[in-house]
């Protein structure tokens, strides 16, 4: 047996000290998880996240706090934002960027000259809309405010910015009148930036709001396509925009053969 000043430090230290370092420890697990789930998803809230890590909110919004201070996400009342997802004037940095440029690669593929599109919002959908073909000559309708500015840089494509009630948190367009309009047109392809995606449950969300838009975006399309990180696929938010069939196409970063994507197809995806 090793002597006593061979051991590891911790075992020397006073029980006190011991179990204040033990809740330390399990404060970081929680912030690491915490801060995974906004990236994923780009906004937490606090009553999901006391139950997934079962804790009381009460110490949810003291971690949400801390991180804010931390500067590693936005605090809203309820839970949290990503600082990606929120636009600002400068760069944010963007989580998973070269999957979502990956993504948004793919994506470009399927718009063509005189095409009429829709866009909800998302840090994918940014990529594309950054990628796009210079001489892309198309019409872009969007709720969401980071992406109509960032089409005003494309040179030869037409935007649309359907405006109404600013929901913060999302930075997009929403209520009754923005729902009324997206059912007067019929676009060739929809583009949704997607929270959560099952093969069982369609797509979901967080907040009613964003919801009625999204449904609004999809049912004025001929083509649904869903662009979502693989860290997405196969998680559930609480509210659903749509079931599985309603989405025509799937794009990943991933391989369209890689097995995790299998369930997809089987519910008639095409998957890219």
């Amino acid at each position: 047996m090793p002597p006593f000043s061979a051991l590891p430090r911790i075992f020397k230290l006073p029980h006190f000290q011991i179990f204040k370092l033990y809740l330390y420890m399990l404060k970081k697990e929680r912030q690491a998880y915490i801060i995974q789930q906004i990236n994923i998803h780009n906004k937490v809230l606090s009553s999901d996240l006391g139950l997934q890590l079962d804790v009381s909110e009460d110490t949810v919004r003291r971690d949400l706090q801390e991180l804010a201070e931390e500067g590693k996400l936005i605090k809203v009342h309820g839970g949290a934002l990503s600082k990606s997802f929120h636009f600002t004037l400068e760069n944010p940095t963007i989580y998973s960027q070269p999957e979502k440029k990956s993504i948004a690669y793919k994506a470009i593929e399927l718009i063509k000259d005189g095409m009429m599109v829709v866009l909800s919002g998302g840090t994918t959908i940014r990529e594309m809309v950054k990628a796009l073909p210079p001489d892309l000559s198309a019409t872009f309708i969007t709720v969401s405010v980071p992406i109509a500015l960032e089409l005003l840089e494309h040179p030869s494509s037409e935007v649309i910015f359907f405006g109404n009630k600013l929901l913060k948190n999302a930075q997009m367009s929403v209520g009754a009148e923005v729902v009324q309009r997206l059912g007067e047109i019929k676009a060739d392809l929809c583009f949704l930036g997607t929270n959560g995606i099952d093969a069982n449950y369609g797509i979901t969300d967080l907040e009613w709001e964003i919801i009625e838009v999204k449904r609004a975006l999809i049912k004025c399309a001929n083509k649904n396509v869903s662009l979502a990180i693989a860290e997405k696929l196969n998680t559930i938010q609480r509210l659903q925009i749509c079931r599985p069939e309603e989405i025509d196409i799937l794009i990943t970063e991933l391989d369209p053969d890689d097995p995790i994507l299998q369930p997809y197809r089987q519910k008639g995806m095409q998957v890219l």
